[in-house]
């Protein structure tokens, strides 16, 4: 990352610290009354703003348009808005009937997966991609990240669509790049705007409970491999979201089938499963997807999307990583062992995720924002730590052409 990208998630802190007080007055004036948003428009005089105006029809509430630039952007937003920028959210739907559109007009959503469950074709895909930029730029919100995960083969949620091999079964990194290259070639044509992989998880010898997910046992392999399709969607605009940091390649099992734990101890994670992500860094990787496995740095008392030992400690000071730390899924039962998804949400916050990837069902995704704003509200969740949050999310998305 530029020198000038990590002076403007430095200013973010500081803007929300001498602006708070004005944070309040503009926040209240875009969610909750139109009218106040008059009484502070340039020009307007001090007597015009404090006596009250004549009796008239109440205008649809919208947000001011917003500006181009990351810094300008995070002032403009509302506390409100700032906790929905956290989210990204699978739904239920095949069509734009979705419940999520709806959704998308009235919050600030980060982003949206589309999923296996909702594709019945490239075309309808390319549909649902292009309705969030159209509902975004109609209502005045950021332009939400569409993000999938098409890590190859039989991996992918979309079968007809490219790369066409499995990591496991990838030849060599070159041939990870030709087929990345083909793939972001044909998600960017439909509208996505990113994609969760490539994983970076080292298999042990004799195989990964990730399976095919796995490229190789190989930390230098699977380093290269890194370097190659993070380099391929990067050249096509396509946001990467590497995973799952600081490694599940020794899990147990999959945290999609339970809680899992890796028994590696940080010096062992250094010289393996480190090593890819150490690469991934060095290649810009614009976001970093991190496990819900159980390590012994945390002595397994957490899943490490919740752990600061994990998320601050060592991705952000050991590593120097300074681009957005995105939680696996929260919907997966991994999770279900250290709180449930709305409190689980909020810790993640905490311990330093930037964003919350929950698959569904609603009711947990529509808990869990209600339980980030009241912690936002309340200061459980510091302002500094929610501006740090939204200034990553806003420079990637200024650097992938969202921010209009």
């Amino acid at each position: 990352m530029s020198r000038g990208r990590r002076l403007l998630i430095a200013l973010l802190a500081c803007v929300a610290a001498a602006a708070a007080a004005v944070g309040v007055v503009l926040g209240a004036s875009q969610d909750d009354d139109p009218d106040e948003a008059d009484a502070l428009r340039p020009g307007r005089s001090f007597l015009a703003a404090v006596v009250p105006a004549p009796a008239r029809a109440r205008r649809p509430r919208r947000p001011p348009p917003v500006p181009g630039d990351a810094v300008a952007a995070a002032r403009t937003l509302s506390v409100e808005r700032k906790v929905a920028q956290l989210f990204l959210v699978g739904f239920e739907g095949t069509d734009l009937t979705a419940e999520v559109f709806e959704r998308l007009r009235g919050q600030d959503l980060g982003g949206i997966v589309i999923g296996p469950d909702n594709y019945v074709g490239s075309d309808m895909l390319g549909q649902m991609a292009g309705e969030t930029r159209v509902i975004a730029d109609e209502v005045g919100h950021v332009r939400p990240f569409v993000m999938v995960s098409q890590p190859g083969g039989e991996l992918n949620s979309f079968p007809d669509l490219p790369p066409a091999t499995a990591p496991a079964d990838l030849g060599s990194a070159g041939q990870a790049a030709t087929e990345a290259g083909e793939s972001a070639s044909a998600l960017t044509g439909l509208g996505v705007t990113g994609v969760l992989g490539p994983a970076l998880d080292v298999s042990p010898e004799g195989g990964s409970a990730l399976g095919d997910l796995a490229y190789s046992d190989d930390p230098a392999e699977v380093a290269a491999f890194a370097d190659a399709e993070i380099r391929a969607y990067g050249e096509a605009g396509l946001l990467t979201a590497v995973s799952h940091f600081p490694g599940l390649g020794s899990a147990d099992q999959s945290t999609d089938s339970g809680p899992a734990s890796v028994g590696l101890d940080l010096p062992e994670l250094r010289q393996r499963d480190l090593l890819p992500f150490r690469a991934a860094i060095e290649d810009g990787a614009p976001a970093m997807i991190v496990s819900h496995a159980l390590y012994p740095m945390n002595d397994f008392t957490a899943p490490a999307s919740l752990s600061k030992e994990v998320l601050t400690d060592l991705l952000r000071g050991e590593l120097g990583y300074e681009g957005v730390a995105l939680t696996d899924d929260l919907a997966q039962p991994a999770v279900e062992i250290a709180a449930p998804v709305p409190g689980a949400a909020v810790e993640a916050v905490r311990a330093g995720a930037d964003m919350l990837w929950i698959s569904g069902p609603l009711e947990d995704e529509r808990a869990a924002y209600d339980a980030v704003l009241g912690a936002a509200r309340s200061g459980r969740i510091p302002r500094a730590r929610l501006d740090e949050a939204v200034g990553r999310i806003l420079a990637a998305k200024e650097d992938y052409g969202l921010l209009g």
